[in-house]
């Protein structure tokens, strides 16, 4: 059965941990799961109330509007004018669509799903569902002759890496040869820090990249991180209009589809950069305390050039360093949950609250004797 493909939910090996930190005379600072704690934007919240009484069920495609409101942001914010609705699919969040998309393509046994080297586990999780073989590299050149899919994740969950114009234009080349679909998660796109990605980071389906050409070329964008919209499951995938398509006549019959008052919400959340602007700021303030207290107890810190974590090193196994964390009431990830390459590094978020960001580094501090 399915279920014998996966191993236990790897989340679960840190209870005893959290268990631990919880012992601390003040209480747990959790920086393991990226979960946005903040307000959803007013903007947001009264456009979901308004579209309150929606009794017909809504398209699996997505409402013409709100598809029109992707469009237009990609236009806007992706650098990638001329998308029309027909080339945008609005999903269920995006851990679904990456779950199950390589089983509405018919990816099966024998076939083969690349992803990162340091890899959010989804990826995996929707290659086995459809019984396909994972191949772990992020170097084009060696990816399998039998490639079906491939999973680009930019910027990186956990490790905050950025792809440039240059490797996702490699990458594509690279699907194409294979006759492969390729797919980059961009959900943590409008968080850049430094140059040159604070001010934009490289999308799949950008014409420098893809030339125009979207033929098995999709990006997909969740509005969970950037409108704090985890609660809302408010996401869409673009790019190639007849696998969109496809794609669509596959979730109808499934019935995937966002609720009517979410699609609304999302309209909302896609024309109004201002509520995004000022959430990147509350973060950046957050990286900017977390990040000298890490490297000041010894950690270094590898790429983590964009996203909401910090990817860090003291070279020490990371299960040792998780025991040692608990000690001072502090729960990062281990960076194994997201490959053998992860085994020295945990994963820290800045997704806690201001409070617990500063008592956190106040601990770190205080732990150095």
């Amino acid at each position: 059965m399915v279920f014998d493909r996966l191993p236990e939910y790897p989340w679960q090996k840190l209870k005893p941990f959290r268990e631990k930190a919880s012992l601390f005379p003040d209480g747990v600072i959790d920086l393991s799961i990226g979960n946005p704690i903040d307000p959803t934007p007013e903007v947001i919240q009264k456009a979901l109330d308004s579209a309150s009484n929606s009794p017909g069920y809504p398209t699996t495609w997505g409402d013409v509007q709100a598809r029109q409101a992707v469009c237009d942001w990609y236009s806007r914010r992706r650098r990638t004018p001329g998308l029309v609705p027909d080339q945008v699919l609005l999903t269920i969040g995006s851990k679904e669509f990456i779950s199950w998309l390589p089983i509405m393509l018919g990816v099966g046994p024998g076939d083969v799903v690349v992803q990162p080297r340091l890899a959010y586990t989804a990826y995996e999780v929707g290659a086995a569902f459809a019984g396909a073989d994972i191949f772990v590299g992020d170097e084009p050149s060696e990816w399998p002759a039998n490639t079906k899919l491939i999973w680009l994740n930019s910027p990186g969950n956990p490790n905050g890496s950025v792809h440039s114009v240059e490797f996702l234009k490699r990458a594509l080349e690279r699907a194409r040869e294979l006759g492969a679909v390729i797919v980059n998660d961009e959900c943590y796109a409008e968080m850049g820090w430094d140059e040159p990605w604070d001010s934009y980071i490289p999308c799949m389906i950008d014409p420098e990249v893809a030339g125009g050409d979207l033929t098995n070329v999709l990006s997909i964008y969740s509005l969970s991180k950037q409108s704090n919209l985890a609660g809302y499951r408010a996401a869409f995938a673009a790019g190639d209009e007849k696998l969109i398509r496809g794609l669509v006549n596959l979730r109808m019959h499934s019935g995937m589809m966002v609720p009517m008052p979410v699609q609304k919400a999302m309209i909302a959340a896609l024309g109004d950069d201002v509520h995004v602007t000022e959430q990147k700021a509350i973060y950046r303030k957050r990286r900017e305390i977390l990040l000298p207290a890490l490297l000041a107890y010894g950690f270094e810190v590898q790429d983590s050039e964009a996203g909401l974590y910090l990817w860090v090193t003291n070279g020490k196994n990371c299960w040792e360093t998780i025991a040692e964390l608990a000690e001072i009431g502090i729960v990062a990830v281990p960076g194994e949950f997201y490959g053998d390459a992860g085994k020295n590094f945990v994963r820290f978020s800045i997704t806690a609250t201001d409070g617990e960001i500063a008592e956190a580094a106040k601990r770190l501090q205080n732990a150095l004797g």
